[in-house]
């Protein structure tokens, strides 16, 4: 991730340890596709059909149409009809995960988007089921868009470090943590109204990121079992690399002795630091920056880390 914003966005499925411009991408797919089909189902007269294919993406308060279709608690956390919406889910998205990246890691900021979204349908589902409020419209309620995993970020970002600053237009530099409790404030304040739903997925994100930065310093990653889930979908997906071996015959003369392939006694003394780490290990120091702090880190840890994201 050392190229340019576009550039890792173009290649953001041939690399590696790219989450973040994964989920950008995901995103900016998904809505092209919903863009050009509802333009073309609109002109052809069957906006009804595009209007029924979304729902059946997009995350419903009633409980029995989530158990009809419950691949929406992740599909609806991809998908945006208006650009204003997935233009600002996607700044704020790049402009945290930057930091959360920094600090946890690709496969941590991916745990966290997913781990906040699922929050957010959680809460949403829980508080339309239960309140007195939503009693008419659970029936007929959907959401759908990235808020709640974008929330997470932007609260986990502030939990990490909540004193790193973000240069604001007309206003200056302010402190990422103030930005985290505005947007939390502004959320609940509009939680009884039009948007009622996606204010209430926008806390349960919130909630999530915190939560998610608390546990992890004590030692607790939530995000494992869908680190798990990603991690078996790779490997079907990932091509093995073939190695081939050729051997060559050598003769020596006399005087001269064969000496092995790679001669340990004139090897560099760094040649035991060529090893790579495994992703244990940088789990490991992940979490001992999430903990103590960037500086916590050996020198060895450091390269390990830097050579590890070079991948």
């Amino acid at each position: 991730m050392y190229g340019g914003f576009w550039e890792n966005l173009r290649d953001a499925f041939k690399q590696s340890n790219n989450s973040l411009y994964k989920l950008i991408a995901i995103n900016l797919l998904a809505f092209l596709v919903i863009l050009v089909m509802r333009i073309l189902l609109s002109f052809s007269g069957a906006s009804e059909i595009y209007k029924s294919l979304l729902g059946y993406l997009m995350m419903p308060a009633d409980i029995g149409s989530i158990i009809q279709q419950p691949w929406s608690m992740l599909t609806y956390m991809f998908l945006h009809e208006r650009i204003l919406h997935i233009l600002f889910n996607m700044l704020f998205l790049y402009w945290f995960g930057l930091l959360v990246n920094e600090y946890l890691g690709s496969r941590k900021l991916a745990n966290l988007y997913i781990l906040g979204g699922v929050a957010g349908a959680g809460l949403y589902v829980l508080i339309y089921n239960i309140s007195p409020f939503f009693v008419e419209k659970v029936s007929v309620s959907k959401m759908l868009g990235a808020s709640a995993g974008v929330y997470a970020i932007i609260v986990a970002a502030a939990t990490i470090s909540p004193n790193t600053t973000f240069r604001i237009p007309f206003i200056g530099d302010v402190k990422i943590k103030y930005i985290a409790i505005l947007y939390v404030l502004l959320a609940f304040t509009r939680a009884d109204g039009s948007n009622a739903g996606g204010e209430l997925a926008h806390l349960g994100g919130a909630a999530m990121g915190f939560l998610y930065i608390t546990q992890l310093r004590k030692g607790s990653d939530w995000g494992r079992p869908i680190q798990a889930i990603g991690q078996f979908f790779e490997s079907l997906f990932s091509s093995k690399r073939k190695v081939k071996v050729t051997y060559r015959k050598k003769t020596y003369s006399p005087k001269e002795e064969p000496k092995s392939s790679y001669d340990t006694k004139s090897a560099p003394s760094s040649y035991s630091k060529t090893v790579d780490a495994t992703q244990e290990e940088i789990d490991q120091i992940l979490d001992k920056i999430a903990e103590k702090g960037y500086e916590a880190l050996s020198k060895e840890e450091k390269r390990k880390l830097f050579e590890f994201s070079k991948k």
